[in-house]
């Protein structure tokens, strides 16, 4: 088998909760070496996020499990002398340096860009933030939900019409993307590092990945356009994009978008040809000024139908849909398994959610349980040549944990 395609890249995860340690962590997929900063105590505040109100209960801590895999753990106190000065020892081996303090707490700990890229011109500093590295709001903390969700206009945008309340998130939707982001900011940043022999700032936010991701109607509206309201789904002119129900209470989602061809196609499929050549649906336009018309005629043929019946009956007649799963449903979903969205745990108890993309000829590393909190401290800082007795010291210091 090749050897896993980052081989050798020593990675620290100096940063916290989602979207930052998520780049780490797909890194980490295929074969870094990644070392996860903690303060010592509580660590990571991801570290209890499953145990506050709202989140599953289960007896497994999902989320680190997730977010941390294959992660070597060190517990350093960086307000410390020697807590700092061990991380440097790190910094000045390591490729890649991920975080997402604060900049003023990064400026105040002395570990920005401008510290360690003097230590090591050779250094990925993967800088990501909330609001971007400039302007009045530069400064300013924020999660996915607030910054990514909330201040992009998918919040306001994705709900089930004008009339409707915001939308809420779901936790980590904003920072698993964003941190793909991050991710491919660091690969590039590693590419120009082969190309020049020097290293850089790369970085990303969660507002700059929140527009992105809303970028269709963004644009739309930096060019003039004007953004309807949502209308409510009985109201939509859209027969041919919308939801529909199924006899036993299931929604899917069609999303036509060649009609011409696949309207006479679907109307066959579902016993009901005539439809084709109604003069009210007949061309593209038509179904669009008689959409509501339409949409009434398509909920009574789909309601006629149990979503396994329907969804043969749609895939046979090639036709683009999505049925709206449940979480419980991925436990039994094969194709997530067979695309490699869902793998194994590498002792085999458990299975895990793999990073969202595959590099042939590249296998990825068999994700490893994440970390105690400083687990592999005192491996880490004899690795960098800290001698036992220097490892007590600091311990006695609560430089480390």
């Amino acid at each position: 088998m090749a050897d896993p395609l980052f081989a050798g890249l020593k990675v620290i995860d100096c940063a916290s909760f989602i979207a930052a340690p998520a780049a780490a962590t797909v890194l980490s997929d295929f074969g870094a070496d990644v070392i996860k900063i903690e303060p010592p105590g509580e660590g990571d505040g991801y570290r209890t996020l499953h145990a506050r109100p709202g989140a599953p209960e289960a007896k497994v801590d999902y989320a680190w499990m997730h977010g941390a895999r294959n992660k070597r753990g060190i517990a350093l106190n960086l307000k410390s002398e020697q807590g700092l000065e061990a991380l440097y020892r790190l910094v000045d081996k390591a490729d890649v340096f991920v975080t997402n303090l604060p900049l003023p707490v990064r400026r105040r700990m002395k570990i920005s860009y401008e510290d360690l890229s003097a230590r090591n011109p050779r250094l990925i500093y993967a800088s990501f933030t909330a609001y971007g590295e400039e302007g009045a709001e530069a400064d300013k903390t924020g999660f996915d939900s607030t910054a990514y969700w909330a201040r992009s206009g998918l919040m306001d945008q994705v709900r089930p019409d004008s009339s409707s309340p915001p939308a809420r998130a779901v936790a980590g939707m904003g920072d698993h993307p964003s941190g793909i982001a991050l991710y491919a900011a660091i690969v590039t940043g590693l590419y120009r590092r082969q190309l020049t022999g020097k290293g850089g700032l790369v970085s990303s936010s969660l507002l700059a990945n929140g527009l992105w991701t809303n970028s269709f109607l963004v644009q739309a509206r930096l060019v003039g356009a004007e953004i309807p309201l949502r209308p409510k789904r009985s109201e939509s002119d859209s027969a041919m994009s919308n939801v529909y129900r199924t006899r036993d209470d299931r929604w899917f989602n069609l999303a036509m978008v060649n009609d011409i061809k696949q309207y006479p196609i679907l109307v066959e499929a579902l016993g009901r040809p005539e439809l084709a050549t109604d003069p009210r649906f007949d061309t593209r336009e038509n179904r669009r000024a008689n959409g509501r018309a339409l949409l009434a005629i398509l909920d009574e043929e789909f309601a006629k139908h149990d979503l396994t019946d329907l969804r043969k009956l749609l895939d046979a007649a090639g036709i683009t849909f999505g049925f709206v799963g449940t979480i419980d449903e991925t436990l039994s979903d094969q194709q997530m398994r067979d695309a490699g969205a869902i793998v194994p745990m590498a002792d085999g108890n458990g299975e895990i959610v793999s990073s969202p993309f595959q590099v042939e000829g590249a296998p990825k590393t068999a994700p490893r349980r994440a970390p105690a909190l400083g687990q592999h401290t005192d491996e880490v800082l004899a690795e960098y040549g800290y001698s036992a007795a220097e490892i007590k010291a600091m311990r006695e210091a609560r430089a480390i944990a």
